[in-house]
């Protein structure tokens, strides 16, 4: 199967979730995470994708607010059209969010910072392989972000479903050190 193949079947696969079984889902995943993360006490700086709902996507807002209760530093990212990439965002339990246009969740008011903290990068994705390619919505943004951070930061998928067989990638492409599904963490 081609990209668009994949990208579209995934997308299709999650419209037909329910938002009952979007939320359940979610709670496991994010359960399976912090029990993960327990193990991982260095880590201090994480950075994480916040939730198109339309798409239904893993709903990282209640693990922002576990996070933020056991202190600490939360990042996410924005587009920034000017330079073509994502520019890192802190955000704390002050943080008031407001959807854009495409539905996308923002901080209404962010400080951007430096992305050299972050430890570990939780990465928004369609479908991944085996091998911990993932799949996105095509645009190339968190692979550039990806790009910039080092072999140093943890990147971990968030995802209701298994792995495929296989991704093509392409020379850009970053994989995945792992994923989090309901039914367990799968290293690469």
């Amino acid at each position: 199967m081609n990209k668009e193949t994949i990208r579209s079947h995934f997308k299709q696969k999650r419209g037909e979730l329910s938002k009952e079984e979007v939320r359940s889902l979610s709670d496991q995943i994010i359960s399976l995470f912090l029990e993960f993360l327990s193990s991982k006490e260095n880590i201090n700086h994480i950075h994480l994708f916040l939730p198109i709902d339309r798409f239904n996507e893993v709903d990282t807002f209640p693990l922002f607010f576990k996070l933020q209760e056991k202190g600490l530093h939360i990042y996410t990212s924005i587009v920034n059209k000017a330079k073509d990439n994502l520019d890192t965002l802190e955000i704390t339990n002050n943080t008031r969010f407001v959807n854009d246009a495409w539905g996308i969740p923002l901080p209404a008011e962010a400080m951007r910072v430096s992305p050299e903290n972050i430890q570990l990068i939780l990465v928004p994705l369609l479908a991944y392989d085996r091998r911990g390619y993932r799949l996105g919505y095509g645009k190339g943004y968190y692979d550039k972000y990806l790009a910039g951070m080092g072999n140093q930061v943890l990147k971990v998928g968030l995802s209701f479903f298994d792995p495929i067989d296989w991704i093509p990638e392409e020379a850009h492409d970053i994989p995945l050190d792992l994923c989090i599904t309901q039914n367990g963490i799968l290293n690469f």
